[in-house]
């Protein structure tokens, strides 16, 4: 009998020694890096967790050229990666067409919620909810009644950020102003700290003295230009509270650490489903950031207020438009800064992003 049980544990032991041998991990970093303070660093710090509590080691690269996505996904499947997790909506393609031809191995995807394979997991988010919440935040932090949003490049996921925010500062505060201007329509939008000081000083000028970014790595200007003027950012994604303590308000969450841990873990331990995973308030997958960085900014009463709304939004009381599943949102442009009242620098920056989309647009056609 001793022998028996023996032998079973030994044959148990052996075959998770192989199941952990056999479970090799990829992320694909998208452009940034993973030390970007944003989106990219939230992913990592998911995969870091994984890392620190189950010893495996995970393969990664850090994409510094759009070229560069499709043939990382590939580089990790020849090294033999049996779960390869992509960073971001702009791996969508090529995601799509390496887990197409390696139906034996398992991918996810951050930021995508569109797509359709057997072996594929995406997780996308509410990024209104969240951004509703610090919304309510700039506008009861505001002493002008001005307020502005910065967005990265301008696509509907961006626009989600801008229209929850907007919401959530008019029904706080329905005589503010919200001034809100996207860096650019293409990629580059994403890594140009200049052009996001530039638009910040620019809504500063018009008054605003709270800045919300979405901006991914172009937000490190917005923040430091807001902070050099003595008024308040708010960050995103991760936890930015402290890159400039006393002069970020606050930080949206968006947890796609929680999405990453959770790919790892669940291929690990062979729970790994195929499928749309979508992440609010209610699951934790965004939310506001409280600490020993802003906790003097922000007042018992933000934080009843905050609290408040949250809890709405949880039970369904308050429904947040989601730009994504309503199309336009409905309160995008009651309250701008008119045409009369930008710089001369900031039509100009008008006029050249118009110009840069009818070119794309054009090249579309041909």
């Amino acid at each position: 009998m001793l022998k028996t049980i023996l032998g079973a544990a030994t044959a148990a032991l052996m075959a998770t020694t192989a199941m952990a041998a056999d479970f090799k991990p990829a992320v694909v970093f998208d452009m940034g890096g993973k030390f970007d303070k944003s989106f990219n660093e939230g992913v990592w710090n998911g995969v870091k967790k994984f890392m620190d509590e189950t010893g495996t080691e995970v393969m990664e690269f850090e994409v510094t050229n759009e070229a560069q996505r499709e043939q990382a996904m590939r580089r990790m499947v020849r090294r033999g990666a049996t779960v390869v997790l992509g960073v971001g909506f702009a791996q969508a393609d090529a995601i799509d067409a390496v887990a197409a031809d390696n139906p034996d191995v398992k991918f996810a995807i951050v930021d995508v919620s569109w797509l359709d394979r057997p072996n594929l997991r995406q997780y996308a988010f509410k990024e209104h909810e969240g951004s509703y919440l610090v919304g309510v935040a700039a506008a009861m932090a505001s002493k002008s009644d001005t307020v502005g949003f910065i967005g990265g490049m301008d696509i509907p996921l961006i626009r989600k950020f801008a229209c929850g925010y907007v919401q959530g500062v008019m029904e706080t505060n329905p005589d503010a102003t919200v001034l809100e201007a996207m860096t650019g329509t293409t990629p580059s939008a994403w890594n140009d700290p200049t052009k996001g000081a530039e638009l910040a000083q620019s809504q500063m000028d018009r008054g605003a003295d709270v800045i919300y970014h979405a901006a991914g790595g172009t937000g490190l200007g917005v923040i430091r230009a807001v902070a050099d003027k003595g008024q308040l950012a708010i960050g995103v994604d991760s936890n930015q509270n402290g890159i400039a303590p006393g002069n970020v308000l606050t930080s949206m969450l968006k947890r796609v650490d929680v999405a990453a841990y959770d790919t790892l873990k669940r291929a690990q331990d062979g729970n790994f489903e195929a499928g749309v995973s979508i992440l609010g308030l209610a699951e934790n997958g965004v939310d506001w950031a409280l600490d020993e960085n802003n906790k003097d900014l922000v007042t018992a009463a933000m934080k009843a207020e905050i609290s408040a709304a949250r809890a709405a939004i949880i039970a369904g009381d308050i429904v947040v438009h989601n730009y994504d599943g309503g199309g336009d949102c409905p309160s995008e442009f009651t309250k701008r800064a008119s045409a009369t009242a930008m710089s001369a620098d900031d039509i100009m920056s008008e006029i050249k992003a118009l110009n840069t989309r009818l070119d794309e647009l054009e090249s579309m056609l041909k």
